[in-house]
């Protein structure tokens, strides 16, 4: 039976490693990338707390053993559903099942400037160049003396009161009270502004009440200037513009107010429901095919009774959909009962700063906050790092940044870029 699988986020990867069990399976996951990485984590390397390779491992090497399990490095074109097969822009591949995980990307709701000129947060790509970007700017506000330019360059516009908008606000005013005003004392007092803008009434809309206000409270003492009902409308020529009417003088907006679903060619516009997301069964089926399946971000399900409008886009989801999936392959080879799928929600976190945190557990339902909360969300982010050299390598980073409150990974790499030769004539 071949599998294929597009996409090695954590639905994609947790599918691939329990089909690699089963000896009935020829396995291809396919990625645009050849490694995987832990998106929870991208925020701290874009901040130069984290190197790349703390957070990511390379596809062959993490399928290294693991029976008929096969990558392709490869980005997807079109799907051929009469013909069973798929369109890479490097080839084709034919399969007996089709695995659509392929996550999310940054929904920028139409607004051409702020796609243009924002910096988003999904991918290594954008951490390494949010990280180039604010290093390049301190050093270049080292140099002048225009204050409302050297304001610009250090003030930072953060869109969406998520987890994510959360903790890269905190680790920022970090940044700004101790490693700024230790490295570049030129710049103290020279209105270094940190703003967190949401469109909503409270952060982390999805937590408990107790978290919003924690989280709210703590990041206003670190300095973060907390805007709430508050909507992006623009971003050009160095301002953020909000619906509201206000602006903010700013060279840097951080865009993570949301995600949509990705569209493929090939791919019937019936198959996709709100948000982009492919609509599929309780098995994660995709609604209108026969031998296509959906898991993770990438997928819409209304079967579960816990959660009739769709789970939410976490890593748990996926991680479980990639489980279940599995096991109901195995039990289509075998040709038994399929299992519904069922989300066990497991609480929510978030990390706001050096010992400060959140966390909410489902049941019984308990809330968490400082060091001990701090601890946990450690823990758990340590633990689903994909193996034991990232594990050994994040923790040998964390521990040096909390005992010195700094981190010597602060280096601008850039890819050399070459000039055209021009012929003569």
């Amino acid at each position: 039976m071949n599998i294929v699988i597009i996409g090695g986020g954590f639905a994609g990867v947790n599918l691939a490693l329990d089909l690699a069990k089963r000896k009935q399976f020829e396995v291809t996951l396919v990625d645009k990338n050849n490694y995987n990485f832990f998106p929870p984590l991208i925020y701290q390397v874009a901040t130069a707390f984290l190197e790349p390779s703390s957070i990511s491992y390379p596809f062959r090497k993490l399928f290294l053993g693991r029976g008929k399990v096969h990558f392709r490095l490869g980005e997807l074109l079109k799907v051929v559903p009469a013909e069973n097969k798929i369109v890479l822009s490097n080839g084709e591949l034919e399969y007996d099942f089709l695995v659509f995980a392929t996550g999310a990307e940054t929904n920028f709701f139409g607004m051409e400037n702020v796609k243009r000129n924002a910096t988003p947060m999904k991918t290594l790509e954008d951490a390494i160049g949010m990280r180039n970007k604010l290093l390049s700017q301190m050093e270049k506000a080292s140099i002048i003396d225009d204050p409302e330019e050297i304001k610009k360059l250090l003030t930072v516009v953060v869109a969406g009161g998520g987890p994510t908008g959360v903790e890269i606000s905190g680790i920022f005013a970090e940044m700004r009270n101790g490693i700024l005003r230790k490295e570049y004392p030129e710049l103290a007092g020279k209105g270094s502004e940190i703003y967190l803008v949401d469109g909503g009434d409270a952060l982390l809309s999805p937590m408990s009440k107790k978290s919003q206000e924690d989280t709210y409270e703590a990041l206003r003492k670190l300095g973060v200037k907390i805007k709430l009902n508050t909507h992006v409308s623009d971003f050009v020529d160095d301002k953020v513009y909000f619906t509201e009417g206000d602006t903010i003088d700013a060279k840097t907006l951080i865009w993570a107010a949301g995600v949509t679903g990705k569209v493929f060619e090939g791919v019937p516009p019936e198959w996709y429901g709100r948000g982009r997301r492919l609509l599929v069964d309780e098995h994660n089926k995709v609604s209108g095919s026969y031998n296509v399946y959906a898991i993770g971000d990438a997928c819409l399900q209304q079967t579960d009774k816990n959660w009739p409008n769709g789970h939410p886009q976490v890593a748990q989801v996926a991680i479980q959909q990639g489980k279940n999936l599995a096991a109901n392959f195995g039990r289509i080879a075998e040709q038994q009962p399929l299992k519904a799928f069922a989300y066990h929600d497991k609480g929510s976190m978030a990390i706001i700063g050096r010992a400060k945190a959140v966390v909410d557990l489902p049941a019984p339902k308990l809330h968490f906050k400082g060091v001990i909360a701090w601890l946990a969300w450690l823990f758990i982010h340590l633990v689903s790092l994909i193996n034991h050299r990232n594990r050994m390598k994040t923790l040998y980073n964390w521990m040096v940044a909390y005992f010195t409150k700094d981190q010597s990974l602060r280096m601008i790499i850039k890819p050399a870029v070459k000039e055209e030769k021009v012929e003569p004539v």
